[in-house]
C-alpha cells in the first residue's frame, strides 16, 4: 500500500463499510436507549476529549439533529465552573478528578442519557465520568476502539475502561493509533476514528428518529439555521429545554 490519497479513500471505504454491516445490531440498541430517554422527557448529552470532541459536535445541536442534545467538554470548567484556563492542557483528559466537576456543571436530569466517546477509551476523566454517569443511573453509550483500546493499559487507578461502565458499545473500527497507513520509517499517516465515529452518531440520530416515526411522534429535529424559517423554527423547540441544553463554544 502507498501512501496516497486514493489509498486512504479505499482504507476509509472499506472501514465504513465494515463498521456499518457490523455495529448494526449495536446503533439499534443505542437508538432504543436513546428514544426511551427522550420519551421520558431526557436530553442527551455528549462528551469526548481530544479530537473524540468531534463526536459531540456531531451529536449536539446540528442540522438534522436532535434538540433535545448537550454537549460537555473539558473547557466547560473554564466556561461554566469559573477556573482558569491555565487548567487546559494535554493532559487535563488523563485527569480523573474534572470528571465529577463535569458532571456538576452540565445540566443533566434524571432522565438523561449519555454519548460518549474515545477511542483509546483508557483516559482518566473519560473513564471516571463514565463511571460518574453509571452511579447517577443514565443510560450509557460508548464509541471507541476496540482494537486500539484492547491494546492499551487502563489509565484509570480502577485499571477499568469507558467500555466496563457502558449500556451499549459502538466499535469505530479505527486500528491501534488510529492512523492507518504506514510509513517506511515508522509510523502511519490518515487517521479515520473521527470519520467512522461521525457515521455511528449520524447513524444512531437517524434510527433514533425512525423509532419516533413509527410510534407517530414527531421528531425534535434542528433545520439549518442558514435557511429561511431555520431559526424560528429551532428556537420554538429549544424553548421547551430552556435551562437543560446549551449551545455555547
Amino acid at each position: 500500500m502507498t501512501v496516497s490519497a486514493e489509498d486512504y479513500l479505499a482504507v476509509v471505504t472499506e472501514t465504513i463499510g465494515r463498521v456499518a454491516a457490523g455495529q448494526r445490531e449495536a446503533v439499534g440498541r443505542a437508538a432504543d436507549l436513546i428514544a426511551d430517554a427522550l420519551r421520558a422527557d431526557g436530553v442527551v448529552h455528549a462528551f469526548g476529549t481530544g479530537h473524540s470532541e468531534a463526536l459531540a459536535m456531531e451529536i449536539a445541536g446540528r442540522a438534522g439533529g436532535l434538540v433535545p442534545t448537550n454537549r460537555i467538554a473539558l473547557r466547560d470548567l473554564v466556561l461554566y465552573g469559573g477556573a482558569s484556563a491555565d487548567v487546559l492542557g494535554p493532559m487535563l483528559e488523563r485527569d480523573p478528578s474534572v470528571a465529577h466537576r463535569l458532571y456538576e456543571l452540565a445540566p443533566v436530569s434524571p432522565p438523561d442519557v449519555f454519548v460518549v466517546a474515545s477511542n483509546s477509551g483508557v483516559n482518566g476523566a473519560v473513564v471516571e465520568f463514565a463511571s460518574v454517569v453509571k452511579e447517577r443511573g443514565h443510560g450509557l453509550v460508548a464509541i471507541t476502539s476496540a482494537r486500539h483500546s484492547a491494546q492499551m493499559t487502563s489509565r484509570h487507578p480502577s485499571g477499568r475502561k469507558l467500555t466496563d461502565f457502558a449500556d451499549v458499545v459502538l466499535d469505530n473500527g479505527a486500528p491501534y493509533g488510529d492512523a492507518t497507513l504506514p510509513l517506511p520509517g515508522g509510523g502511519a499517516v490518515g487517521a479515520v476514528s473521527s470519520i467512522t465515529a461521525a457515521l455511528l452518531a449520524q447513524q444512531i440520530t437517524v434510527e433514533v428518529v425512525a423509532r419516533l416515526l413509527a410510534a407517530g411522534e414527531t421528531p425534535p429535529i434542528y433545520l439549518s439555521a442558514n435557511i429561511a424559517g431555520g431559526d424560528e423554527h429551532n428556537n420554538a423547540l429549544e424553548a421547551r429545554y430552556a435551562g437543560r441544553i446549551r449551545r455555547g463554544s
